[in-house]
């Protein structure tokens, strides 16, 4: 896999990160003109990234529409995936203030690089992430083997147990096929939220905190269900829960047999009982 070396610095105060996504200011703000889709920039060049085939836990997500305001799933898991990143790019005694906000950190950036290829649609570069000072040239390209993946950050929180699979289309299958056993390995040995995961075997939901304080779900199912409840004039009842998802037009396709369908196809309700059919690595979701 093929990806355009950063290297650059990574800045974490006066910013919210979580466990999959991070602040990055690029050595040479140039180089991300090579890339195949725009990324949104601050006037520093500074870039937000998306860690590439991860979702931590939401620690202050808001819907689109609704008066719900801003929501998290479990603080355990969501912070612990947030602390984890930035003990792994090499920050320290870091103080968060209102609205998850950085107000201090040690150092106030630490040096580090990335492999992109591309932006998402909210202008996030889609990136695997590293701490340190790269071995190669600044903006080479550099094929993303074993060795080098198992250094990522993306890596490593999936090996902790403390975020989820999930897979876009342009992720390239080798890479997806490594990602897959150590998740596999982390839910084998019940590390971080495998020990808690309800997405698969299923949850009564009761009220808006069983999702946002009690139960561990898949973030993309935590979203879609808080867009959902957003909307629903104060009610959890789920009736129309899979007719919203099929108009949000998710398109997933569900391994090993490549089909292709919704998402609202892999979930399942039972009155207020919910699951997902399909384990989390099995979907590989369409980019929008």
């Amino acid at each position: 896999m093929t990806m355009t070396l950063i290297q650059g610095n990574f800045r974490i105060v006066k910013t919210a990160p979580d466990g999959d996504s991070i602040r990055f200011y690029p050595q040479n703000p140039e180089l991300w003109k090579k890339l195949q889709t725009p990324v949104s920039t601050n006037r520093s060049g500074g870039a937000q990234l998306r860690l590439d085939a991860i979702d931590a836990l939401e620690t202050h997500y808001r819907p689109k529409m609704g008066s719900i305001g801003i929501q998290h799933q479990p603080a355990e898991f969501a912070d612990a995936a947030a602390s984890e990143l930035l003990k792994f790019l090499g920050f320290q005694n870091v103080t968060r203030g209102s609205n998850q906000v950085i107000t201090a950190a040690e150092p106030e950036e630490v040096p580090g690089f990335i492999l992109t290829r591309f932006a998402d649609t909210y202008g996030r570069a889609v990136a695997f992430v590293f701490k340190g000072d790269s071995e190669q040239e600044d903006g080479s390209s550099i094929y993303l083997e074993k060795s080098l993946l198992k250094k990522s950050a993306n890596y490593h929180l999936l090996a902790k147990g403390l975020v989820y699979p999930t897979f876009y289309s342009k992720l390239y299958p080798d890479i997806r096929k490594q990602l897959i056993a150590v998740t596999e390995k982390a839910r084998t040995d019940k590390k971080g939220l495998w020990s808690s995961d309800k997405t698969n075997k299923g949850f009564l939901l009761e009220e808006l905190e069983t999702i946002t304080d009690k139960v561990v779900i898949l973030p993309k199912l935590f979203r879609r269900l808080l867009d959902y409840l957003a909307i629903n004039d104060g009610s959890v009842a789920l009736d129309g829960f899979i007719n919203f998802l099929e108009s949000k037009k998710d398109k997933v396709i569900i391994l090993p047999d490549s089909h292709v369908t919704g998402f609202d196809f892999v979930v399942k309700v039972d009155g207020q009982n919910i699951k997902l059919t399909v384990q989390p690595e099995d979907l590989v979701f369409m980019e929008k």
